[in-house]
């Protein structure tokens, strides 16, 4: 299993009238946290890219416990769960400054070939850097 941990500060635009996080900004609280997670493993969004592979969502799922609100310091620790092969999924779990969980996410993405836009295998160097994480 691999772990990773990042903050993010809510912005006055991600609130609704009520001054809870809008629903829909989740969704970008877990990007932020894949992205981290995947430089924390050593690679980048955009070296993926740039070496013809690109990771869309294709399952995302989300479980509000308590409302985040304007100016709330969240952190967001997401976890890769298992081996990926084609597709690759991501647990988000999300916690305000007294520690308590205020939503739980998941995501699951698809390893796609830029060029024929058909799925694909991980590639190898994203295997070379997360293998050490499964193999116990």
């Amino acid at each position: 299993m691999f772990e990773s941990t990042t903050s993010l500060r809510v912005r006055y635009a991600e609130t609704d009238r009520m001054g809870y996080v809008y629903y829909g900004n989740y969704a970008s609280f877990y990007e932020v946290g894949r992205v981290e997670a995947l430089r924390d493993l050593g690679l980048s969004y955009r070296e993926l890219e740039d070496s013809g592979i690109m990771l869309p969502v294709s399952e995302l799922s989300s479980k509000y416990r308590k409302p985040a609100y304007y100016d709330d310091l969240i952190s967001v620790r997401t976890v890769i769960p298992e081996m990926p092969a084609a597709r690759l999924k991501f647990l988000y779990y999300l916690y305000n400054t007294a520690g308590d969980l205020i939503n739980e996410g998941a995501t699951t993405l698809v390893f796609v070939n830029i060029q024929t836009m058909k799925p694909c295998g991980a590639p190898k160097h994203f295997l070379d850097l997360i293998c050490p994480y499964f193999n116990e």
